[in-house]
């Protein structure tokens, strides 16, 4: 397309490297040439695509240090989350296609092991880098055989991540097997939200004099790996550390050896520390980098959340082009409606897991800020501290991404269910997400909750409902209840200007026909009510409704749409498992069957789909309107006309 190749950054340098090997013959000044060429690159091609620009800006240096000094793909680089990785993709062969970025049939902006060698481990949630880079050292020693070879394990892991229970886990692991092995703890302050708890507080302690501005390294406990230059830098950095009592106590009670900290934008502090590793290393080595997020692009480093996640910009202001947005988006009415009731009732409070804008609860945050707590990248931890504040008499809204919220599964049965605690479970990024791709998709909510004994699970169909099924959540008392939305703008709907309390598992009837019945749960109501106007001009008028609970059923309305139509199909935006299969057992247990119903249930089908727009990913899983219109069509056995035809 002609607008990608205009204004693209000269890169001289940069074009000449296909590939990491080709760095190796580069000096160190020529190095940082491709960074600074690097670091322009990826400005340009995200203001073409939009994505995660501050992280990958951060770790610029350290890309091409790493690159420099390592054996990728021999060397298994993991990068934990990875929403940083657009440096590393550019690098690795990948940059002619780096303006597909989180486009259908494009690039990934995760790691993607069925995308490159060079990105031997997936991700996207966090914390699970040192995990995969221990399992490849090991792989490595026990005679593992991959085609690339099986070389060094290096983690590269953010300050945000390092706070998740998941990444000291695989510390303790590694400290105790002794293998060699690299974590680069990435230490930018920032996740996505400025990092909270007292490991960052640890971290802001370790270098509170900044002491790496004057020293190239501080190495308390593996000064001998150093080159002779470093060592004195190093004998004065382990004598000011040691007044703090921290300088890398943590780590090294963990088994590894800790160097750092360094400046992560230095070349001439990374390259040589990265030589000298990997030359003498022989068990666990932790480097304490300090970056910043958002370095050399003035308009993210001026954001608050140093350009997180940024839609397509002006190169030039740092302007995004936002589309005019007709309608609020779920998120943000969430937001809006729990600050209301929050209001009139001192008891709600709201738990979020590193996510406060992700979950539309910054304005909380702003408004009662000792009700709402950030507890970090560690959900495990929010729903069991959830459960308590259940437990001790207060209304705790916790609010969490469908697929963030599987990380915290075993306590959302444990400590929630079992106990019958009344935690708003608030799940945003339900069903398929578009950019975010397969490890964002809220697929599997729907069935993991539905099967809990006492948990009420409800999906809004518009904005409107969502603002009833917040104020029904606030008022449920009697054990845990959940409620779903998708990510992006509602329906465009009136909004309603008190919340309606809904009655626990009653649904509702959206319009009466015949033959067929269209039951639908969540947000698929707008598709299927164009199939039904499609249908209409065929002479068919479907009954539909809207379940507004997947538990409790509404038993009266399903069993009634069953026994007087010819057939009943159910739409969700959930796997197999979910809502259509409860409805498929209570028909059954019934008897329903028995009596000759025609039944379908219409769920995401059982791959993973690949980033694009929402609506192209609905189309993929089969779900749109034309697809629901399909559907009746063949349920009713009317042939379109170009089956006749065929």
């Amino acid at each position: 397309m002609p607008e990608q190749t205009t204004n693209r950054p000269k890169t001289p340098l940069l074009d000449q490297i296909n590939r990491p090997a080709d760095l190796k013959s580069l000096s160190d000044s020529q190095l940082a040439q491709v960074a600074n060429e690097l670091r322009s690159e990826t400005i340009s091609a995200v203001s073409t695509t939009g994505g995660h620009l501050g992280a990958g800006l951060g770790v610029v240096e350290l890309t091409v240090a790493l690159h420099a000094v390592f054996d990728t793909p021999r060397d298994k680089l993991v990068w934990d989350v990875s929403h940083q990785c657009y440096p590393h993709k550019i690098l690795t062969e990948r940059r002619d296609r780096i303006r597909s970025l989180r486009m259908k049939d494009g690039l990934s902006g995760f790691t993607k092991r069925s995308e490159s060698p060079y990105d031997p481990f997936g991700a996207a949630h966090s914390s699970t880098s040192i995990s995969a880079a221990l399992g490849f050292s090991v792989a490595r020693d026990l005679g593992g055989v991959v085609p690339e070879g099986l070389g060094d394990g290096i983690a590269v892991i953010g300050d945000g991540s390092m706070s998740a229970g998941m990444a000291f886990e695989a510390m303790n692991n590694a400290g105790h097997l002794g293998k060699r092995l690299f974590v680069i703890l990435n230490d930018n302050e920032m996740s996505i939200a400025p990092p909270v708890g007292a490991l960052s507080s640890y971290l802001s302690r370790l270098y509170a004099e900044e002491p790496f501005q004057e020293l190239k390294a501080a190495a308390k406990g593996a000064v001998s790996l150093l080159p002779e230059p470093f060592r004195e830098g190093a004998k004065r950095a382990k004598d000011m550390l040691k007044g703090m009592t921290v300088g890398g106590t943590l780590f090294e009670s963990l088994g590894f050896s800790y160097i750092g900290p360094i400046d992560g934008h230095d070349l001439s502090q990374l390259l040589p520390v990265l030589r000298t590793v990997k030359t003498r290393a022989t068990g666990p080595v932790l480097i304490h980098v300090l970056t910043k997020k958002g370095k050399g692009y003035a308009p993210a480093e001026a954001a608050r959340d140093k350009g997180h996640a940024t839609a397509k910009f002006d190169v030039v202001t740092g302007v995004q082009k936002k589309t005019p947005s007709n309608a609020p988006s779920y998120t943000g009415v969430f937001g809006d409606e729990l600050v209301k009731l929050a209001a009139k009732d001192d008891k709600i409070c709201a738990v979020t897991a590193a996510m406060p804008d992700g979950t539309g609860l910054n304005l909380f945050a702003e408004r009662y800020p000792s009700r709402c707590f950030d507890v970090g990248i560690a959900e495990q931890h929010g729903v069991t501290f959830s459960a308590a504040l259940a437990a001790g008499g207060m209304k705790p809204f916790c609010a969490m991404y469908s697929t963030f919220l599987q990380r915290g599964y075993d306590q959302v049965v444990h400590d929630v269910a079992i106990q019958r605690l009344p935690v708003r479970f608030a799940i945003d990024r339900a069903g398929l997400v578009g950019a975010d791709g397969a490890t964002h998709a809220g697929s599997f909510d729907i069935g993991f909750m539905t099967n809990l004994p006492s948990m009420v699970v409800m999906a809004a169909a518009d904005e409107a409902e969502l603002v009833h099924m917040v104020a029904t959540a606030a008022a449920h008392n009697d054990g845990p209840i959940a409620f779903r939305y998708p990510r992006g703008e509602g329906e465009g709907v009136e909004m309603p200007d008190e919340p309606q309390v809904l009655e626990i598992g009653k649904g509702r009837m959206i319009q009466s026909g015949s033959r067929v019945a269209l039951l639908s749960f969540g947000t698929r109501l707008g598709e299927v009510r164009k199939a039904a106007e499609a249908l209409s001009a065929k002479g068919i008028t479907p009954t539909i409704a809207d379940a507004r609970f997947a538990k409790p059923l509404d038993r009266e309305m399903i069993l009634d749409l069953a026994a007087n139509h010819e057939a009943l199909i159910t739409i969700e935006e959930g796997a197999v498992g979910g809502f259509g299969s409860h409805v498929s057992q209570l028909l059954a247990d019934e008897g329903v069957f028995d009596r000759g119903l025609k039944y379908r249930s219409m769920v995401l089908p059982d791959i993973f789909i690949d980033q694009a727009s929402p609506a192209d990913m609905y189309k993929v899983a089969g779900m749109d309107a034309a697809q629901i219109e399909a559907k009746v069509l063949d349920v009713l056995g009317v042939a379109t006309i170009g089956e006749k035809r065929a």
